[in-house]
């Protein structure tokens, strides 16, 4: 085991956290205000070449891995955005570029990937409906055979940024749960464009990530050309697996940079802070035991998160430590947010302090974009040896 960043490493994590900084805390405040879509950063990731780390050189990326892209990722959200920006980078560099650059045909690529690393193509995936949550094989939109195409109709719910997406990476049946046989899982990824005929949306109304817009969307009989099919006709389950693990790891370095950040301000509180006898609140064991516990917590999920990132550059296994990662992220976010307000009192809930939208916005990911039950069920499974329980 090596823990030394090369000085590419270096030179990347740096770059990230100057763009990162550029903009802050209060740029996010605004956006959180408005609901507002961040933009003007996202541009400015994408032109210093923080979008297409993993990308392909001959596509224009930098041929990079998913540790590089992990460590881009906190050293940006630990300056300011926190696990929102994270999801900027679930939608473009993994639902688009890992989805196109590893299953996407030559066609595609040429097509896509140069646009997705200069900011002109912006992606969205459409997988959770209302009835299936995380059931994946349970879904119910269908892609029916349509001459050399298909035809989707069906509903998904709680897809990010879609008014904002040129494309949406759509997960669909082609196959019914029927006739699915052992070779087979009857699922297929599509490609589509956000702006096609039958496609539609409607945002949902949330408690927090306000600057990416959430939607329900639905398909009414939405016509998919021959080379909008993204890897395998009716063998996509596996291949779609392999994307929502990467998905896992770019989670995680999301809520790595949250729980650093809530650390930081409630630590730049404590030692100014002085309610009695002249000391700063931040000499109490009462105030440091609990920020402690959360930067232990910060610090092991980060390992756990490079490990699975270095298991994915070598194309080894990585299952199971993306999901952990992600579990010991969501928790070490969560409990690094509430003790950050716990620390500054009642300005915790002030929106001037940040903490609160912080607060906010990591509590999704314990819940999204897989549940811990769920990852607790795969670890169970797949690392204990015991019976599948759902």
């Amino acid at each position: 085991m090596n823990f030394d960043r090369s000085d590419e490493q270096t030179m990347l994590a740096d770059t990230a956290r100057r763009v990162g900084e550029k903009y802050g805390l209060d740029y996010w405040r605004e956006l959180d205000a408005t609901k507002a879509f961040p933009t003007a950063i996202w541009q400015e990731i994408c032109d210093a070449g923080l979008c297409g780390i993993a990308v392909p050189e001959e596509y224009g990326g930098a041929g990079l891995g998913m540790t590089e892209m992990a460590m881009a990722i906190e050293a940006l959200c630990a300056a300011g955005g926190g696990s929102t920006l994270s999801q900027m980078f679930m939608c473009n560099p993994v639902f688009g570029g890992v989805t196109i650059s590893t299953f996407g045909t030559q066609a595609m690529k040429r097509e896509l990937l140069p646009d997705l690393v200069a900011g002109k193509a912006m992606f969205a995936m459409a997988l959770t409906e209302p009835d299936a949550g995380t059931n994946t094989l349970a879904m119910k939109t269908f892609a029916r055979a349509d001459g050399d195409g298909w035809r989707i109709n069906g509903q998904k719910i709680w897809i990010t940024a879609v008014p904002q997406a040129t494309k949406m990476l759509v997960v669909a049946r082609t196959k019914k749960l029927e006739e699915v046989g052992r070779k087979t899982d009857g699922i297929s990824l599509f490609l589509v464009d956000v702006a096609r005929d039958g496609l539609s949306h409607q945002a949902i109304d949330k408690v927090g990530t306000n600057t990416l817009p959430s939607s329900s969307v639905f398909f009414e009989d939405v016509r998919v050309e021959p080379h909008e099919l993204v890897g395998t006709l009716d063998g996509g389950f596996r291949e779609l697996l392999d994307v929502l693990n990467t998905e896992r790891i770019v989670t995680t370095a999301g809520l790595v940079a949250t729980a650093q950040l809530a650390i930081r301000l409630a630590v730049d509180y404590a030692r100014e802070r002085k309610v009695f006898n002249n000391a700063p609140i931040g000499s109490y064991q009462s105030i440091q035991f609990p920020l402690a516990e959360a930067q232990i917590q910060l610090e092991c999920a980060r390992l756990m998160n490079h490990k699975a990132a270095t298991l994915y550059d070598q194309g080894k296994p990585y299952g199971s430590e993306a999901n952990m990662a992600k579990y010991l992220a969501g928790h070490a976010a969560g409990l690094a947010t509430d003790r950050a307000i716990q620390t500054l009192g009642g300005m915790g809930y002030a929106k001037e302090y940040h903490v609160e939208r912080l607060w906010r916005d990591a509590r999704l990911f314990r819940v999204a974009p897989v549940s811990e039950e769920m990852i607790l069920n795969y670890v169970a499974q797949h690392d204990l040896g015991l019976p599948r329980s759902y």
